[in-house]
């Protein structure tokens, strides 16, 4: 005869314990339960014995010490071998078939008003999680139910003879999930308790907006990679700040020049490296007047990031490859900003930033060495979604796949470092995105759009107002005294997109800037002037579906387009570059990010 069959019952939640308890019994299952799960069995009329029964040691600690006992775990581990049905015997062990358990919600001590952390402590399941955890290590042999969702599909199928291979993975799955979900809520608990301090844990103003309450930036096992000199971030602000890091970072590395990034709404306002500005270039960027500007490289890569477009960088995050120097932190503190991350400040840079924004400005830190892990993960709807991270590195040598025009010359430095600085942007940018890049910055931007032909338009858009920027009538606007830098940007872009204002409303807004109302380009003045922009680079996050980006991307200088390939209108594309005697590189990884 086959030896009688036991099952361990130590359950918080009681739901469907009884009509369990039933089944079981129904099937000659000998019971053993703790505390009150003995009790609720016993009470309904159950025959069931307590775990003392087969530790012959009491509950002890108050109840902290049930089921910690070889007699149970020796019972629960051990498998049909020859060596541990040995060890059984000579212990006098009967084997544990069945397991069903399930464990206090912490969270609901957690989330008690001004809980101590004696308290919380007191609350923690030592034995119960190791029943479940070892019933689901041995799950080829043992059945552990932690789910009164599963008891009623359990009972069915034991009426049928035995609890299937597959339904034990799948129970013992369950059980992992339940000890996992409940060890991260203990470990939450003490990171809020002693890490809060931005060790591992920062609470966050808000989420992605201010009704999105709470919110926190955490990191498990290792500290937070970043600290905060100065401010409080949001979640939005982190956001841009960890995907604008890693992009000034890449830059820096790909081609040995200081970096800078303006960020907002998780893609790139404008990027650039440290190449020297001629003086139409700092007029147009604003900072012809800062002095030893030539001496900072750095403060240079923002002063070309931000002068991308101008009006996009307004409130951005300010991302910088070097630590900050004073030149650069003054150039930062005159625009409107929300915040900047980088590797160190001098502590006059740090001194200038902190007393912006009424002393609310966000100073970030980080940690230049660090290294996300390979694979990242996020949640949507409730799902989780994880993926390899895009850790793809480019250079200037991911562009020697010349496909047109046949036979070409190697391409120029110049080209080679616009084409790394347009495809590492695009790689953070919201997709569907498109970059044109001169002299190692950003000029335009097409982030976020659905078609590819969209953001190219937008991007080569923005590179047409980029360069109508140097127009001698753009660099030389009579402004009223006091015009504030933003208005001044404002009234810029309408000039040189083209987009003037039609209503006396408008005109009035526009016009009270200046001492003499600029004469608006005509259509001609545009074309004639936006035909002297030449040798632009272009990358696109994914193949041209068409040659109309080509045709498009012509307009606005472009000379070297770097991009995937794989579309049915590949050769078509090659053609129209051969054509139009552009250079198509062929970049082979396609760059979506979102």
């Amino acid at each position: 005869m086959a030896p009688r069959k036991t099952a361990i019952l130590s359950v918080y939640n009681k739901q469907g314990l009884l009509d369990l308890a039933k089944g079981l019994i129904k099937h000659d299952i000998r019971l053993l339960a703790s505390g009150g799960t003995a009790r609720l069995i016993r009470e309904a009329g159950f025959a069931v014995e307590d775990i003392s029964a087969i530790t012959n040691s009491p509950e002890i600690l108050k109840g902290r010490v049930k089921t910690l006992h070889p007699a149970v775990h020796a019972g629960i581990l051990s498998t049909n071998s020859k060596s541990d049905e040995k060890d059984l015997a000579e212990q006098s062990i009967d084997k544990v078939d069945f397991v069903i358990g399930n464990l206090y919600p912490f969270k609901d001590t957690v989330s008690k008003i001004n809980v101590t952390m004696e308290e919380a402590v007191e609350e923690i399941d030592i034995g119960g999680v190791t029943l479940i955890r070892a019933a689901a290590k041995n799950h080829e042999r043992v059945c552990v139910l932690s789910d009164p969702m599963d008891y009623a599909g359990f009972l069915s199928e034991l009426d049928k003879g035995e609890i299937t291979e597959k339904s034990r993975q799948l129970y013992a799955l369950k059980a992992f999930e339940h000890t996992a979900a409940y060890d991260d809520t203990i470990a939450s608990f003490f990171r809020k308790k002693v890490a809060s301090d931005g060790r591992q844990h920062i609470q966050l103003r808000y989420g992605a907006n201010p009704h999105q309450k709470p919110a926190a930036a955490f990191s498990k096992e290792t500290p937070l990679p970043f600290r905060v000199l100065n401010g409080a971030p949001g979640y939005v602000n982190l956001m841009d700040s960890l995907n604008a890091w890693p992009l000034v970072k890449e830059l820096k590395a790909a081609l040995d020049l200081p970096a800078a990034a303006s960020f907002k709404h998780v893609s790139p306002a404008g990027a650039a490296v440290g190449v020297l500005m001629t003086k139409e270039e700092k007029e147009v960027c604003m900072v012809a007047d800062v002095e030893d500007l030539d001496k900072s490289p750095l403060a240079i890569a923002y002063a070309r990031a931000r002068g991308c477009d101008r009006m996009s960088s307004f409130g951005d995050i300010v991302a910088l490859s070097d630590h900050v120097d004073v030149t650069t932190a003054k150039i930062i503190s005159r625009e409107v900003s929300d915040g900047v991350i980088a590797p160190g400040y001098s502590q006059e840079a740090l001194d200038i930033l902190s007393k912006k924004k009424g002393g609310k400005y966000l100073v970030l830190q980080m940690d230049e060495y660090y290294e996300p892990p390979p694979i990242e993960r996020r949640t949507v709807y409730g799902i989780d979604l994880e993926q390899h991270r895009n850790d793809v590195k480019f250079t200037p040598r991911s562009f020697n796949a010349v496909i047109t025009p046949k036979g070409s010359e190697p391409l120029p430095d110049t080209a080679l470092r616009d084409l790394t600085v347009a495809t590492i942007a695009v790689k953070y940018t919201q997709s569907n995105s498109v970059c044109y890049a001169l002299n190692g910055q950003t000029i335009g931007i097409g982030a976020g759009q659905q078609s590819r032909i969209h953001c190219t338009r937008l991007a080569g858009a923005k590179a047409d107002a980029w360069w109508m920027r140097f127009h001698e009538r753009a660099l030389n606007l009579h402004w009223k005294k006091g015009v504030k830098r933003p208005d001044k940007s404002n009234a810029i872009d309408l000039l040189c997109s083209g987009d003037m204002p039609k209503s006396e409303e408008e005109k009035e807004d526009y016009e009270k800037n200046f001492e003499q109302v600029p004469t608006p380009f005509t259509d001609a003045e545009r074309e004639a002037w936006i035909k002297k922009l030449e040798n632009v680079a272009v990358s696109s996050d994914a193949f041209f579906p068409f040659i109309d980006n080509v045709l498009r991307a012509n307009r606005s200088g472009v000379k070297y387009i770097a991009a995937p390939t794989g579309s049915q209108a590949d050769q078509a594309v090659f053609e129209t570059c051969e054509k139009l005697e552009n250079h198509f590189i062929e970049q082979n990884v396609r760059l979506f990010h979102h």
